[in-house]
């Protein structure tokens, strides 16, 4: 054991050192790379954790495929409805620090069993929600945010373990294409089963068993590769450092935090749109007089269904000319990720615009601009992870990843939902049709003019990006950054002056 871990032997069941060797594997029996993980590995290891990103998305947005049944079963208004998204957003969100430190400490793997095996668990509790205790499903839904915690925040670093330069872009643009296709496949499950069954809880039944296979992979599948391996410098010549000294450095780092704010507004945006799309294109239809008002327990999700392969789609083709354009930008100039960022979200603004607009008149008019937006929307995912990870240190990536969590959500779509609710019931001057298209209508644009102030943060990344990134290929610690040193049979934190003779 390292001198830098934080305590004893007790701990080797959780500590990175626990899978140095497989389990009935012969020394020599496969060659390993310097992450101490195979090429079949590692290669292995993405897929699973594509799947679990997959699973964690859809189940996220398995609820807003079903929302006007929610709304109709439990008679609630436009902000207890956005309520489900922030909640379960706050818990994500409050909970993502402490998982981003276990994660630059402890074994990733067993933390991420841990906290899928309670979302699923969580998750299918929710299914059973009764009609009075619209309060159970806030308290379950915010539950199931303590799983996604434990994984958003570590299974990039593990990627980044994995896979250096070109390759790791690669890989974090095949992990972040679940983003925008698991949420699809959340609203096309969602709708599809419910009405199927005639019954919006079992909606809610599909991810669960999802999760129970997800664990088996993650067990037998996935192995914690060695922090910064593959790096020109690994882990062990990086000694932890305090979280104190770690969120000190990290708010100091003006790329981070700039692309920080600049994910903020696209939290905000797709926060808004995830949860609120298919419940206005849905009113839309009842305000041109092209579907029936929802009197009965089960109302026709059908837009539910189509904006989810409209974001299937668009994700798809978002992340991979983001990534393919940044590629070929890359050959320029060392500021192509930011600037990428920043074009996808200025152009994403006025097809955002445009679609809430046309709403009212043209239903094709309105999934063009939505597909064009949300294309030019998806572009950024995979980037800004990427330039978390080249512009931090490996010792300080879950930690990293996990403060940029709170801080796009807190600001973001922890609130969005909510916010966007609030403003459609107060601009609602009757309780008509007709009054709840136009309120979400107008509510809706406040999403453009965030795009616009995110691409800003963005274009300002840009400037610094190049410093920053060289400042982490290069990092060396201060003097006055405290190492770990034993005393008296135990670990404790010094200053590196107090040790130098």
């Amino acid at each position: 054991m390292s001198l830098s871990d934080p305590v004893g032997d007790t701990t080797h069941f959780l500590s990175d050192d626990s899978e140095g060797e497989e389990p009935g594997a012969r020394p020599g029996q496969e060659e390993e790379s310097p992450s101490g993980v195979s090429v079949n590995r590692a290669r292995l290891t993405v897929a699973v954790l594509f799947y679990i990103n997959l699973l964690n998305y859809m189940d996220r947005f398995t609820v807003a495929g079903v929302l006007p049944d929610i709304e109709n079963y439990f008679g609630i208004s436009d902000g207890n409805s956005g309520l489900l998204q922030t909640v379960f957003v706050c818990s994500y969100m409050l909970l993502a620090p402490c998982f981003g430190y276990l994660g630059d400490r402890y074994n990733r793997k067993w933390i991420m069993l841990v906290g899928i095996s309670f979302w699923s668990l969580v998750t299918l509790a929710s299914s059973y929600t009764p009609k009075n205790s619209f309060w159970a499903l806030l308290l379950t839904r915010g539950l199931v945010g303590v799983g996604e915690a434990s994984y958003s925040t570590i299974a990039p670093t593990i990627i980044a373990d994995l896979y250096v330069k070109e390759k790791r872009t690669v890989m974090l643009s095949v992990f972040y294409f679940a983003i925008p296709v698991g949420s699809g496949l959340g609203y096309i499950v969602g709708s599809s089963v419910d009405q199927l069954a005639g019954d919006w809880h079992w909606a809610l039944r599909v991810t669960p068993g999802l999760g129970l296979l997800a664990v088996l992979m993650l067990l037998f599948v996935v192995k914690e590769p060695k922090r910064g391996g593959v790096e020109a410098r690994p882990e062990h010549q990086l000694q932890r450092t305090s979280w104190l000294a770690d969120m000190k450095s990290l708010s100091r780092n003006w790329s981070f935090m700039l692309s920080t704010f600049g994910f903020t507004a696209v939290a905000f945006v797709t926060g808004s749109l995830a949860l609120w799309a298919p419940t206005f294109l849905y009113r839309a239809a009842i305000f041109t007089g092209e579907k029936p008002p929802c009197v009965s327990a089960n109302c026709d999700n059908s837009d539910s269904l189509y904006f989810g392969i409209v974001t299937c789609v668009t994700g798809v083709l978002g992340v991979t000319s983001g990534m393919l354009v940044s590629r070929s930008l890359r050959k320029r100039t060392q500021r192509a990720d930011p600037l990428v960022c920043a074009a996808g979200l200025l152009l994403s603004a006025p097809f955002l615009f445009l679609a809430i607009v046309f709403a009212q008149s043209s239903t094709v008019a309105t999934y063009v601009f939505i597909f064009l937006g949300e294309t030019f929307l998806s572009m950024n995912w995979a980037i800004v992870a990427d330039i978390l990870l080249y512009v931090v240190v490996p010792t300080r990536r879950s930690t990293a990843a996990a403060f940029q969590i709170v801080l796009s959500h807190c600001l973001g779509d922890a609130g969005s939902p909510y916010l966007i609710g609030v403003v459609s019931d107060s601009l609602r001057q009757r309780d008509s049709y007709l009054w709840q298209f136009r309120s979400l209508q107008v509510s809706l644009m406040l999403c453009s003019f965030v795009a616009v102030v995110g691409g800003g943060f963005f274009l300002a990344t840009a400037l610094f990006i190049e410093g920053d990134r060289n400042r982490a290929e290069n990092y060396s610690p201060s003097d006055d950054e405290p190492i770990v040193v034993p005393r008296s049979g135990r670990s404790t934190k010094v200053p590196v002056s107090s040790v130098l003779i």
